[in-house]
C-alpha cells in the first residue's frame, strides 16, 4: 500500500470497529436497563429495534450524500454523531431518552458503511487487502465491544461506561476532519468515471434505474440473501445452543458459566479470519465464482448444523469455525463485487442500496427465525437458512457464467 492507501485503511479500519462496538454494546445495556427501568424485554425491544432500523434504512440516503459531500466527510460525521449519542446516552435518566439517544445514534452510524466502502473502492489501489483490513476491524468491534462493555459495567455505573465509550469515536471524528487523502486516487481519470453523484430527485431515479436494470439487480439480490442468513443465523444461535447437553450452565464457586456464549464469542473471532481471506480472494479469483462457492458451502452448513450438535463436541466446534468463517468471508467478496458492477461517480449510492438490502431488508432476517422457530422447529430453520445461501449461491454463478 502507498501513503494514501494506508491514511484511508487507518481510518475505515478505527471507524468501523467503532461502529460494530456500538452496535454490540446496546444489547449489553439493556440487562441493566431492564432492572433499572419499569419496563418490559418487549417494549424495551421495541425502542432498541427503532435505532436499529435507522443504521439500515439510513444507509441510501447516506450513500447518496457520500457521493455529493466526500466519504471523509461523512465518515467524520459519522464518528461525531455515534460518539455525540453515546453523550447523550450517558446523561439519561429515563427510558424516553435513551429511546432518542439510540436513535440519533442509528441516524449517524447508518451513513458510515456506504461512505466507507465508497472511499475504498474509489481511493486505494490495493483494494482487496483494504476490504480484507476493513472487514476485520469490524469483526474486531463486533467480539471486543462486548466484551469491554461488560468488564466496564463490573466497577462502575452504566452511565459513565457510556461516557468511556464516546470517547474514541470523538477522538477519531477530529482525526477524520484533520486527516488529507486523495479520495478518487484509484479511479480513472475518464469523466464518466469522475461525476459527483446525484443532485436531485430526478438523477437519485435515473441512476437507480441504471444499476437496478443492469446486472447489480443480481449483486442486490446477493447482498440480501446475505443478510438473511447472517441476521437470521445469529440471532437465535445462543438461546438454541444453549438448549444442547454438551452446553450445560456449570457452576463454578457459586456462579454459572454458560459455555454456549463463549462458543458464540469465538464464531464471531473466527470471522476476523474470514474477512481476511475473504479480501485476499477478491485479488485471486473473480468475485463472483468466488461467492457461488461461499455461499454454496453456507448451505451445506446450514444443513449439517444440527446433526453435527449429534455427533459429538469436536465435530460441533469444528462446524461452527467454519460457519464463523464462511459467514464472514462473503462480505469483503460482495463489497468488491459491487465495486465491479456500479460506476465510480455514483459508488456511494450502490453502496447505499447494499447496505439497505444487507441491514435494512436483511434484518428480517431475525423475524423470519423466530416466526419458524415458534411455529415449527429449528430443523426447519435451518433447512430455509440452507435455501436462502442456494439463492446467493445460484446468483453468484449467474454472474461468473454471464
Amino acid at each position: 500500500m502507498n501513503s494514501n492507501d494506508r491514511a484511508i485503511v487507518g481510518l475505515v479500519m478505527i471507524s468501523h470497529a467503532m461502529v460494530h462496538t456500538y452496535e454490540l454494546s446496546i444489547p449489553i445495556f439493556m440487562t441493566v436497563w431492564l432492572d433499572l427501568f419499569e419496563i418490559s424485554p418487549g417494549r424495551l425491544g421495541l425502542v432498541v429495534s427503532a435505532g436499529y432500523a435507522l443504521f439500515g434504512l439510513g444507509a441510501l440516503p447516506g450513500g447518496v450524500l457520500a457521493d455529493v459531500l466526500g466519504s471523509r466527510r461523512l465518515i467524520a460525521v459519522a464518528l461525531f454523531g455515534m460518539g455525540g449519542s453515546f453523550v447523550a446516552l450517558s446523561l439519561s435518566p429515563s427510558i424516553p431518552v435513551i429511546a432518542v439517544s439510540l436513535l440519533l445514534w442509528g441516524s449517524a452510524a447508518s451513513v458510515y458503511h456506504p461512505s466507507g466502502l465508497s472511499l475504498i473502492s474509489t481511493g486505494v489501489d490495493a483494494r482487496g487487502d483494504a476490504f480484507a483490513f476493513h472487514g476485520m476491524a469490524g469483526n474486531a468491534g463486533i467480539a471486543f465491544g462486548p466484551l469491554a462493555t461488560t468488564l466496564l459495567l463490573l466497577f462502575t455505573d452504566w452511565h459513565l461506561v457510556a461516557l468511556v465509550l464516546a470517547v474514541p469515536a470523538l477522538l477519531a471524528g477530529a482525526y477524520a476532519l484533520r486527516l488529507r487523502i486523495d479520495e478518487s486516487a484509484a479511479v480513472s481519470d475518464d469523466a464518466d468515471d469522475k461525476t459527483g453523484g446525484v443532485s436531485s430527485l430526478a438523477e437519485f431515479v435515473a441512476e437507480s434505474k441504471l444499476l437496478f436494470f443492469g446486472p447489480f439487480v443480481a449483486v442486490f439480490g446477493i447482498v440480501m440473501a446475505s443478510g438473511l442468513y447472517y441476521r437470521g443465523v445469529l440471532t437465535f444461535l445462543p438461546e438454541m445452543i444453549a438448549e444442547f447437553p454438551m452446553f450445560e450452565p456449570i457452576q463454578i464457586a457459586n456462579r454459572a458459566l454458560e459455555p454456549s456464549r463463549y462458543f458464540y464469542s469465538g464464531l464471531l473471532m473466527v470471522g476476523i479470519a474470514g474477512q481476511y481471506v475473504g479480501g485476499k480472494l477478491t485479488k485471486r479469483m473473480p468475485t463472483e465464482r468466488a461467492i457461488a462457492i461461499a455461499f454454496g458451502v453456507l448451505a451445506l452448513l446450514a444443513l449439517a448444523f444440527l446433526p453435527a450438535s449429534n455427533a459429538g463436541l469436536i465435530p460441533f466446534l469444528v462446524l461452527g469455525a467454519l460457519l464463523g468463517f464462511f459467514l464472514f468471508v462473503v462480505q469483503p467478496l460482495y463489497q468488491a463485487t459491487v465495486a465491479e458492477y456500479s460506476p465510480a461517480g455514483t459508488r456511494g449510492l450502490s453502496y447505499g442500496y447494499t447496505y439497505l438490502g444487507t441491514f435494512g431488508i436483511g434484518a428480517s432476517g431475525a423475524a423470519i427465525a423466530g416466526g419458524v422457530l415458534e411455529f415449527f422447529s429449528p430443523g426447519v430453520l435451518f433447512f430455509v437458512l440452507a435455501g436462502i445461501a442456494l439463492v446467493a449461491a445460484i446468483l453468484g454463478a449467474v454472474l461468473s457464467f454471464r
